[in-house]
């Protein structure tokens, strides 16, 4: 959000809004007083908006000798007779400025535009004087040969376009931009393209500058400075120009993705949450949430399946039956523990053809094998379920409803007295078993 003082009819308004792209047109730091606008730079910056040229090469721009650095790269990278550079001289303070190598030159104090703060010195008495003014401003200054020029050269690029213009000074003052001038369009030649091209790929690319150059009487030209989106349009082509640069905004935000998207803040950091990806084989521990969990059946009713035991033999009393509490319910119901086929693993029976939960004799062995799914029943299993009595109540006791449907059982497959004692021993037994599952 950026906030914008507006001065309408002698009063001061404050307008906010959020830029969503920008164009830099103007210079972001100049020593001049009020002139000062790098936090405006960092804080676009750190509200990570887009903008031509980009904020980062706006704020390295703050600085001419830094952009200089880059120049003295370039020309290391092209040589003399591809690049030529001016010869410069850098100064932190003003303590190492003790003279100069030869006269005349130009002192260039600090960090200014349009001509201010550049002094020609013509010998050594002026240029201790220019030494004391830079003292004063405690700033740094740059020292390099005055060109006895014949005209001033600007190349320009604005996105794919170039353009090439000659000035010439008509005042005669030294500063070409100083005065009155004659300014008109040149060739663009590969030289010149080979400039700004070169000087367009510094920090991280320029969409927008200028390389300005000197040619001086004896021939030969000189590159003097290098210019961002800052700079003045010059020439009769002025609106081709500004247009040049809107349709540049335009391409630039059409190639932006579009709004809505979520973006994490770097203060809170947004991680997706991925699930850990399960061995193969292994078996799930629990339900998966989102998934309503099992409910523990009430005593005395029906209870499911659990998970297959492997076969184990002992006492009676040490036996247990796979579906604890299961009673045989009628045919109507139709569950699928009731239903097996003629030959699926059941519990041992006696002669006779007793029920399928019928208990075996004493010193058999009771297996619990998993059961097959659900089948159609065989006629004799229908007939001998439809002449056992309904499930009893839910809430009886479990050892109730066992004694009950054993008892029902016997009841109908009475015998000899001793498998009468047989069988109640074996009621006892599971009684006691029963007893110690719930004491547990």
């Amino acid at each position: 959000m950026v906030d914008m003082q507006v001065v309408r009819n002698g009063t001061k308004i404050v307008r906010s809004f959020k830029p969503d792209f920008i164009l830099v047109r103007q210079h972001a730091y100049s020593m001049a007083l009020g002139e000062d606008y790098r936090s405006l730079v960092i804080g676009l910056q750190y509200g990570g908006l887009p903008a031509v040229n980009s904020l980062y090469s706006v704020y390295n721009f703050c600085s001419k000798p830094w952009v200089f650095s880059q120049l003295i790269k370039i020309f290391h990278s092209l040589g003399p007779e591809k690049f030529p550079l001016v010869e410069q001289t850098f100064f932190p303070n003003h303590k190492p400025m003790l003279t100069a190598p030869h006269f005349p030159v130009v002192v260039k104090l600090g960090h200014a535009h349009a001509g201010m703060g550049k002094i020609k010195v013509e010998n050594q008495h002026d240029y201790q004087d220019i030494t004391s003014m830079v003292a004063m401003a405690k700033t740094y200054a740059t020292t390099e040969a005055f060109i006895d020029s014949k005209y001033d050269i600007r190349i320009q690029k604005i996105g794919s376009n170039y353009k090439a213009y000659m000035r010439t000074s008509i005042s005669g003052n030294w500063k070409a931009n100083t005065g009155s001038a004659m300014l008109e369009q040149v060739a663009m030649t590969e030289r010149y393209r080979l400039w700004v091209d070169s000087c367009s790929e510094m920090f991280g690319g320029l969409d927008i500058c200028a390389v300005k150059a000197v040619h001086s009487k004896d021939g030969r030209d000189y590159i003097i400075e290098v210019m961002d989106s800052s700079m003045p349009l010059i020439g009769e082509h002025l609106e081709e120009d500004k247009q040049l640069m809107a349709d540049l905004v335009v391409s630039k935000m059409s190639q932006l993705p579009m709004p809505g998207g979520t973006v994490p803040s770097p203060l809170r950091p947004w991680t997706p949450q991925t699930k850990p990806a399960k061995p193969p084989g292994q078996a799930q521990l629990g339900p998966p949430l989102g998934q309503p969990q099992p409910r523990t059946p009430t005593q005395g009713g029906p209870r499911q399946a659990q998970s297959p035991q492997p076969p184990r033999s002992g006492s009676p009393s040490q036996q247990r039956l796979s579906p604890q509490g299961q009673q045989p319910l009628s045919p109507s119901s139709g569950s699928p523990q009731q239903q097996r086929s003629p030959g699926s693993p059941q519990l041992s029976r006696t002669s006779g053809g007793s029920s399928p939960n019928q208990v075996s004799k004493p010193g058999t062995t009771l297996t619990s094998q998993p059961r097959p799914p659900m089948q159609s029943r065989s006629t004799s299993q229908q007939g001998d379920e439809s002449k056992k009595p309904a499930a009893p109540h839910p809430h009886l006791n479990k050892s109730q409803s066992l004694t009950n449907s054993l008892s029902t059982s016997d009841a109908s497959q009475r015998g000899t007295p001793s498998e009468d004692e047989a069988k109640a021993e074996t009621i006892r037994n599971l009684r006691k078993s029963f007893a110690s599952l719930f004491s547990d």
